[in-house]
């Protein structure tokens, strides 16, 4: 079966997987330090992906001083500080609902567009600006509702919030230095480079603090967990995304990745029996309904995708 007449169920496959990681797989890790779980993820798909890129080490040699520098810039936004903070944001599984956590990072759009025209130079159509300001009210609708947050009222919400959007904005700025990485290098190998470095710049974070001495207290079930992880949301999720992908649009691809956060809902209901209210149900449609509009708008010949 051709990948073009499935390719649109891939990336409906892809974002259903992480969708369960977001909710089942990466908050039973909560009792770990972040930094430490987010090291040994990166070190495991590294060495899954070694496997099958081993072979090819030799072209690294012909990557440029410009291109290590966008790879290393997405290892530190997209790679440490998004999953660390979105991974951070999902240990309050006690506290929040953590579906909030999933749909904020649909703002991701909003802030790869703001990144390709600060760092690209890509200037936005007019319109970016009112979308993007109606996706950032539907986004605090879904969160807080009509009220005001309550920052000293022992209420997590605030917090995990500006996790996910802090994750947001490094995942955003990671597909722009993507973008300029990927110009020459297939996205395999290119992948492949972002978890080595990934890995590298992890154990540099977690080299001066005393997390190291965590490892002891990892049980069997949570390094389960993490090679489940490093298996599915970090490899097969995203090769089943982008597969289908390169053969589908923008406004398609928009519309199948809400398989993501859908799931997220569902999961937190059926598990924690967490559901959003009416009112942040039309805070969701609201910050669908403007990301979808953002993810047809194209900056120079970057296609923005949800």
């Amino acid at each position: 079966m051709r990948l073009e007449k499935i390719a649109p169920l891939l990336v409906v496959a892809g974002s259903m997987m992480w969708g369960v990681d977001s909710i089942v797989l990466r908050p039973a890790l909560y009792t770990l330090p972040v930094s430490l779980v987010v090291f040994f993820e990166s070190l495991l798909v590294s060495l899954l992906l070694s496997v099958f890129f081993f072979r090819r080490m030799r072209e690294l040699r012909d990557i440029t001083r410009g291109e290590w520098l966008a790879f290393l810039g997405v290892a530190i936004t997209g790679g440490a500080v998004g999953t660390m903070a979105i991974t951070k944001a999902l240990f309050y599984v006690d506290y929040v609902n953590l579906s909030i956590v999933v749909l904020i990072q649909k703002l991701q759009p909003v802030f790869t567009l703001a990144g390709a025209a600060i760092i690209l130079k890509e200037k936005p159509p007019p319109i970016f600006l009112l979308w993007s300001a109606v996706a950032v009210v539907g986004a605090y609708i879904m969160t807080f509702g009509w009220h005001v947050p309550q920052l000293n009222s022992g209420d997590y919400t605030f917090m995990a919030a500006t996790l996910a959007l802090i994750a947001a904005v490094s995942f955003a700025l990671s597909t722009v230095f993507s973008k300029r990485a990927l110009r020459r290098i297939d996205y395999g190998l290119g992948t492949y480079i972002r978890f080595l470095i990934f890995t590298v710049v992890m154990f540099f974070i977690i080299l001066p603090g005393g997390d190291w001495a965590a490892v002891s207290a990892i049980s069997q079930k949570q390094i389960m967990i993490l090679i489940i992880i490093a298996i599915t949301t970090g490899g097969l999720a995203t090769y089943l995304y982008y597969s289908g992908l390169k053969y589908i649009t923008a406004s398609l691809s928009s519309i199948c990745e809400l398989a993501f956060p859908l799931t997220a809902v569902l999961l937190e209901y059926l598990l924690r029996d967490h559901i959003l209210s009416p009112v942040q149900w039309l805070g969701v449609a609201v910050l669908f309904f403007a990301i979808f509009k953002v993810s047809r708008l194209k900056v120079g010949s970057t296609a923005v995708r949800g």
